[in-house]
């Protein structure tokens, strides 16, 4: 089983990487790898609700990181520097997150298997 970790640093509209992102996320998954979730920089408005992608022509695939439980994924990380730059409290987001600082994201990064950015 590899450790595969999956920083999201893209918003969640005008392109496609964050939906990417959950879709290899909920892939690798399947496949019995041990995922990690890490949401940086312009990352973090992907855990907001009551977004209407719609209205700009896009899908609406934010619903889908409530499936993540099902996958077993359960490490869900959250820069506490991007949470502070959109004054995002844990109480804002779709799903449960953990707030971690700097530090702790470069560790994960170092030992993980596999780092793939969106």
């Amino acid at each position: 089983m590899k450790n595969i970790t999956i920083v999201f640093r893209h918003p969640p509209h005008g392109n496609a990487c964050s939906r990417e992102g959950l879709d290899f996320a909920l892939l690798s998954a399947s496949f019995e790898q041990q995922v990690t979730l890490i949401f940086i920089d312009d990352g973090v408005l992907n855990l907001l609700p009551h977004q209407q992608p719609s209205q700009i022509g896009c899908r609406d695939y934010i619903s889908t990181f409530k499936a993540l439980p099902l996958y077993d994924i359960e490490e869900v990380w959250v820069a506490s520097e991007a949470m502070d730059t959109y004054n995002v409290a844990l109480t804002d987001c779709v799903i449960d997150v953990k707030r971690v600082d700097n530090p702790m994201i470069t560790e994960q990064l170092n030992t993980a298997d596999e780092v793939f950015v969106y």
